[in-house]
């Protein structure tokens, strides 16, 4: 009984190491390292980024506004969050900055109007975009964001 107990606890730390560790390696490396660009105008940006940093998740430093005449300073970033009110006019420029490896996280709140079945489809032709509605959903798919996509060293 003893060998069958000691057996599967290596077999259990094992599969904890293979399976949990490289996704917990990527959250704290993205949580430490990895950029979010905002795609907001004032009072939106600074509502995303005290949401952001209030959190205890995420480092200042690590929030970088994008306006509208610098969407191609974004490429280099893997986490986009776009505030839909700010820039919906500019989805398709977003759009073509977005690598396949890069998330894209969508912020629609309901009592700032829908979402067209056009732009829906639109995004939905894209790898790892996340359309969201609710602030605390958000952080969730942040987190999950940085869990699922890839993270390159530079």
């Amino acid at each position: 009984a003893t060998l069958i107990v000691v057996f599967a606890t290596i077999r259990g730390f094992y599969r904890w190491v293979v399976g949990i560790s490289p996704a917990l390696s990527r959250l704290g490396k993205g949580l430490a390292n990895r950029k979010i660009a905002i795609f907001a105008n004032g009072d939106d940006f600074n509502s995303l980024k005290s949401l952001l940093i209030d959190s205890n998740l995420f480092k200042e430093k690590n929030i970088v506004q994008i306006t509208v005449g610098e969407i191609k300073k974004s490429e280099n970033i893997t986490l986009f969050l776009m505030h839909w009110k700010s820039f919906k006019s500019n989805l398709d420029s977003i759009l073509t900055c977005k690598k396949d490896g890069t998330a894209l996280i969508v912020y629609a709140p309901q009592e700032e109007g829908f979402l067209s079945p056009d732009e829906i489809k639109k995004i939905n032709q894209h790898r790892n975009v996340i359309v969201v509605n609710m602030r605390g959903r958000l952080l969730n798919d942040i987190v999950t964001s940085l869990i699922t996509t890839s993270y390159e060293k530079k």
